[in-house]
């Protein structure tokens, strides 16, 4: 049974980073590897990229042989393979919800996340949210629709039994912009007022006054896990694609631009004053 905070993305991740270390150090190369298991030319380094979907037990298991490992360490890759092969509820909006931040978010000790010209999706009202999407001008009302009911499915996970706690900072840019009309956007005020309340919920809004700071490049969301095992995570979203750095110096950098907008924004106090006086 999987806890609250499982996440097969993150399981992948962790065994990916796992096979390339054993074999290093083995002082082993991949084509060697292949050459031994009689796999394609590709396959090894594809798994130790993590450009894999489901990882196969069996393979875990051949791999297992030709390193040698304990008993132990058999039992904990092909475990990790099992896990990762399992599907959240993310599955049944694959057509809609882009990569694996649903999972990511799922298995999320700690979500940061800044944002300059919107509410972050986690703290978005259904209104809000297709606003935002009809203003992109390419989607159907159906697409809509679909996609407005994952964002919402992605919330839930801020009120599980075990929730991960959710760091964010808003620019006053994002809360002045009239998405959807007076209404949409006071109901969408008032909502975050009320998700600040929770005790894992913790807004700061970036006034303007603040001027230039740290996060004029743009978005970006870091993702840790409350297994050390499973290194962090910044997340960045273009009109495009998902974009997942997972460089540790990478990393670093944007905590420390978190930090100092942080530093820069209003209390979470003063914070919801604020959005109290827009209303």
């Amino acid at each position: 049974m999987a806890d609250s905070r499982y996440s097969p993305s993150a399981r992948r991740r962790r065994l990916s980073a796992l096979l390339k270390r054993m074999r290093e150090e083995r002082k082993l190369k991949i084509d060697d590897v292949n050459k031994n298991l009689g796999w394609a030319s590709g396959k090894l380094s594809r798994m130790e990229r993590n450009e894999w979907k489901l990882p196969s037990p069996r393979d875990m298991k051949d791999l297992a042989e030709v390193y040698d490992l304990s008993e132990e360490m058999r039992e904990a890759v092909v475990s990790l393979a099992r896990e990762a092969r399992l599907r959240g509820w993310w599955v049944e909006f694959r057509d809609v919800l882009r990569g694996g931040l649903a999972d990511f978010e799922t298995g999320a000790s700690l979500i940061r996340t800044f944002e300059g010209l919107l509410t972050p999706g986690l703290l978005q009202t259904p209104d809000y949210a297709a606003a935002v999407l009809r203003g992109g001008r390419v989607l159907s009302s159906t697409d809509i629709d679909r996609k407005v009911a994952g964002r919402m499915r992605r919330q839930e996970v801020l009120a599980s039994d075990d929730p991960p706690r959710l760091w964010a900072v808003i620019d006053e840019a994002a809360l002045r912009k009239r998405v959807g009309g007076d209404d949409v956007m006071t109901a969408q005020i008032r909502h975050l007022i009320g998700m600040a309340e929770r005790p894992n919920v913790d807004i700061q809004v970036l006034r303007d006054s603040a001027g230039s700071h740290a996060a004029m490049d743009g978005s970006f969301m870091i993702l840790d896990f409350p297994d050390p095992a499973d290194l962090p995570l910044v997340y960045m979203e273009t009109a495009t694609e998902d974009l997942y750095l997972e460089k540790p110096q990478v990393i670093q950098h944007y905590v420390s631009v978190f930090g100092h907008i942080c530093s820069a924004a209003e209390s979470p106090e003063a914070s919801v004053a604020f959005l109290e006086s827009l209303i």
